[in-house]
């Protein structure tokens, strides 16, 4: 197998090398097929993480560049550890500024959004897919939208 496309899985996906390792042989090495069947592996393990106790996380915040709208966000995980990651702080830049510029009224709104960078996924699934990566529950918790 060739090392490189693994470690292009692993740092896509966050999945371990032996299911790349498994994902590629069922593909019989096509690494888009592997890949959303990391991808949905991923997915089910967040979903079985979607109980666990937020307690930790960080506030985000995003001002548009005229100045006249602005947000905060703050967004909960598992430990600490996970909130200095950057794939923890790279979500929570994004979802600030989802928030920003979607205005969205509650977090079941937030969540149903079409991710602005992204049109093919929602904000849900771009959640999913940190958690597949981290190993931890991630929610997004309070947000507000500021215009002048």
């Amino acid at each position: 197998m060739d090392i490189n496309l693994i470690k292009s899985l692993r740092n896509e996906t966050g999945a371990g090398v032996m299911d790349i390792k498994r994902a590629l042989e069922e593909c019989k090495g096509d690494s888009v097929k592997a890949e959303e069947i990391l991808r949905e592996k991923g997915f089910e393990k967040a979903e079985k993480k979607s109980g666990r106790e937020t307690g930790e996380g960080r506030v985000f915040s995003y001002a548009h560049s005229t100045g006249k709208a602005a947000s905060l966000l703050v967004l909960k995980c598992e430990t600490d550890f996970v909130a200095k990651t950057d794939g923890f702080n790279n979500l929570g830049k994004e979802l600030a500024m989802q928030v920003c510029a979607m205005n969205p009224k509650d977090e079941r709104d937030l969540l149903s959004q079409m991710y602005i960078r992204d049109g093919s996924k929602t904000i849900a699934v771009l959640i999913k897919e940190v958690i597949a990566k981290t190993g931890e529950n991630i929610t997004a918790g309070e947000f507000c939208r500021l215009e002048v």
